[in-house]
Parts: structure tokens; C-alpha cells; sequence
């Protein structure tokens, strides 16, 4: 190592997808989506904290990264202690509707089938 350089330590995250976020993921008819989707879940391994964003209100404590464009979100938790990725939730982000991703998580919570 040269002079100046740094050595960084890269720490890959271990991804789990709930159960509910795969039946999520493999409902939506359009394999070409579901891919593009798995392929942002998969760059979750690498520094998912500087990623998506932090959610706030009912979603606290979870982050949202988009995919497919703006159109689907992937909801996920870190757990830091574990070094893991926990994708909770996927789906289309459409406001204001039954089926948006977000109303959806919200359920889930409610439901205590994700916390």
C-alpha cells in the first residue's frame, strides 16, 4: 500500500427476506420486475445503511430504497449487532391507494407479522 492509502474493512451484510416480503416479490406478474428488484435487494449486502432512506412515524426503525424506477419500494430493517439485512416488505409505491407498499407495512406492523 502506497503512501496516503487507506485500507478499508468490507463487511458484507447477510439478507434475509421474510416470508412475506418473497410472497410480495413473487405475486407481482412481471419477471422482469421481480429481477430488478432482487438485483437492488441483493446490493443491500453492501453498505445498506447509506442507502434508501430512514422511514419515519408507524415505519420508524425501518428504511425504504426505491427499484423499478420510482414506481416499487423494498422496505428493510438493519440489525447492526447481526450485521443483517431484514427485507420486511416490496411492492409498488402508488399514494393515496389500498395496495401502496406503505399502507401495506403499516398493516403488517399492525398485524405483528413484521416487526
Amino acid at each position: 500500500m502506497g503512501q496516503g492509502e487507506k485500507r478499508t474493512r468490507h463487511i458484507n451484510w447477510q439478507i434475509v427476506i421474510t416470508p412475506t416480503a418473497l410472497k410480495m416479490i413473487k405475486g407481482l406478474s412481471d419477471a422482469r420486475i421481480r429481477g430488478k428488484i432482487a438485483d437492488v435487494i441483493d446490493r443491500l449486502a453492501e453498505d445498506p445503511d447509506k442507502q434508501g432512506k430512514p422511514l419515519v412515524g408507524e415505519l420508524s426503525g425501518f428504511r425504504s430504497i426505491r427499484a423499478v424506477g420510482q414506481r416499487y419500494r423494498i422496505i428493510y430493517k438493519i440489525i447492526k449487532k447481526q450485521v443483517v439485512v431484514i427485507v420486511v416488505a416490496a411492492g409498488i409505491r402508488k399514494e393515496g391507494h389500498k395496495i401502496d407498499i406503505y399502507q401495506l407495512a403499516k398493516k403488517l406492523i399492525k398485524m405483528k407479522l413484521i416487526e
